[in-house]
C-alpha cells in the first residue's frame, strides 16, 4: 500500500475538471507508492472471493449520516503528528480510565499487548490480574516497562502466540485488544482475539472493543490520480502502463481531507466481536452512494468505527475522514473510470471481502459498481490486494 501526505493549496490549484454548480476544496497530493508483486491475475482474485465469502449482509445496505458527520475535528497541521501522537491517541479511545468499574477485582487478558500499555491501564484501574500476551521481541520490552512502573505483582508477561501458550488461569472476565488493521481487516487479529474469546472468557465475560463497523464513501481526487495513477501512461515518453494496472489494484491507506467527499457515507458491515465467529469477516455487502453535488469521482473511501456498549455511556471512536485523525488513516479505492455525477444520482454496487487463501492477514477486495447518469453510464467490476 502506497501512502502520501496532504499539503493545502490554494483555491487557484484546484482540480481544473470540476463539474459546474460544485464548488468544493482540494488539495495538492505528494506520494511514494510502493508496488506489490503480482502473483496472480484477476481471474485467480475472482476465484478466491467466489470461494470465501460468507452470505451477504441481510437487508439492504444501510446509511448512517451520523456517525459521517459525528465528530468533525480534523485541524489544521494533523499531518503533522508524529508516530508517538497517534499511538496514544488511539490508546486514549479504550477510555480504560473513564470505566474503572469495569475491570476492578477482575482477571483481564492482553491479546497482543505490544509495550503493555493496555495492561498499565487495566492494572491502575484496579484489575486483579492483567496477562499481557505478545509474540514479538516486544514482549521483553513490555516486561521491563511493567516493572519500571511497579504493576509486576499485576501484570504477568507472556511471550508466545495466544494459540501455542497456556495461561496460569482457565478462565479471564475481560479479553482487551487493539485487533484492528487498516480497512479493519488488513493484518488484523481478529481470529486471535476470537480464540481466545472461546477458550478463556466466562461465560458473562466482556470484549473490549466489543463492536466495529466498516463504511463506505466516495471522493473527488483527480490531482492525485492524473499525478500517480495517469503518469505511468507515459513515463518520459515510454508506455509503463503495466505499473499503472498494478497500482490501480492496489488500496491506498492515506488521510482523506473531508472536503473531497462527494456523496453520503453508507455503513456496509458491523461486526460483534461478543458473538461472531472467524467467517463472518467474509462478506458481500451492497451499497449506494448518492452524490450531495455535481463533481467527479475517482475513488471510494472504506473507513470504520469502533464502539465499546458495555461501558456506562455509549463510547467508541471513527477512523472517518471527518473524524479526528488515527494512525489508521482511510483506504483508498482508485476507479479505473472516472464519473461523471450529478446531484442526487447514485452509484450502486457491492463490495466483497475475504481473507486471502495463500496468506490470510491480507485481504482480497472486489468491488461491483455501476452509475446510471446524465453524463456517465458504466458498470464495471475492479479487484484490489491489501498486500
Amino acid at each position: 500500500m502506497g501512502r502520501r501526505k496532504n499539503n493545502k493549496s490554494s483555491d487557484n490549484n484546484e482540480s481544473s475538471t470540476k463539474v459546474s454548480d460544485s464548488n468544493p476544496d482540494r488539495q495538492q497530493h505528494n506520494t511514494i507508492t510502493r508496488f506489490a508483486d503480482a502473483e496472480e491475475d484477476d481471474a485467480t482474485a475472482s476465484s478466491i472471493l467466489d470461494d470465501s465469502v460468507a452470505a451477504p449482509v441481510d437487508g439492504t445496505a444501510i446509511e448512517d449520516e451520523a456517525m459521517c458527520d459525528a465528530d468533525v475535528s480534523m485541524i489544521d497541521g494533523e499531518d503533522d503528528k508524529t508516530s508517538a501522537d497517534y499511538y496514544f491517541d488511539s490508546y486514549s479511545h479504550f477510555g480504560i480510565h473513564e470505566n474503572k468499574f469495569l475491570f476492578k477485582d477482575k482477571v483481564v487478558l492482553d491479546v497482543g499487548a505490544g509495550t503493555g500499555i493496555l495492561s498499565l491501564f487495566c492494572a491502575k484501574a484496579g484489575a486483579a490480574h492483567v496477562y499481557a500476551v505478545e509474540c514479538s521481541q516486544m514482549a521483553n520490552m513490555a516486561k521491563q516497562i511493567v516493572e519500571a512502573n511497579g504493576f509486576s505483582n499485576v501484570i504477568t508477561v507472556l511471550k508466545g502466540k495466544i494459540e501455542e501458550i497456556e495461561l496460569p488461569v482457565t478462565k479471564v472476565d475481560i479479553i482487551i485488544s487493539e485487533w484492528m488493521g487498516y480497512f479493519l481487516l488488513f493484518e488484523n487479529m481478529l481470529n486471535t482475539v476470537l480464540y481466545a474469546r472461546d477458550k478463556w472468557l466466562v461465560d458473562d465475560g466482556i470484549v473490549l472493543p466489543d463492536k466495529a463497523s466498516l463504511y463506505l464513501t466516495a471522493i473527488e481526487d483527480a490531482e492525485y490520480k492524473d499525478d500517480k495513477i495517469e503518469f505511468w501512461n507515459n513515463v518520459y515518453g515510454f508506455d509503463m502502463s503495466c505499473i499503472k494496472k498494478q497500482a490501480m489494484m492496489e488500496p491506498l491507506v492515506d488521510t482523506v481531507d473531508q472536503n473531497q467527499i462527494v456523496t453520503n457515507c453508507q455503513l456496509l458491515k458491523t461486526m460483534d466481536i461478543s458473538k461472531m465467529g472467524p467467517g463472518d469477516a467474509s462478506f458481500t455487502a451492497p451499497f449506494k452512494l448518492v452524490a450531495q453535488r455535481n463533481d467527479y469521482i475517482h475513488a471510494l473511501v472504506a473507513y470504520f468505527d469502533v464502539t465499546f456498549t458495555k461501558c456506562h455511556k455509549l463510547m467508541g471512536f471513527s477512523t472517518g475522514p471527518k473524524s479526528r485523525a488515527t494512525h489508521w488513516k482511510q483506504t483508498v479505492l482508485y476507479l479505473e473510470d472516472v464519473l461523471t455525477i450529478c446531484e442526487g444520482e447514485a452509484i450502486s454496487g457491492s463490495l466483497t471481502v475475504a481473507p486471502n487463501k495463500k496468506n490470510p492477514r491480507d485481504v482480497d477486495i472486489m468491488l461491483k459498481y455501476s452509475l446510471q447518469g446524465r453524463h456517465s453510464a458504466i458498470s464495471r467490476i475492479q479487484y484490489y490486494k491489501m498486500r
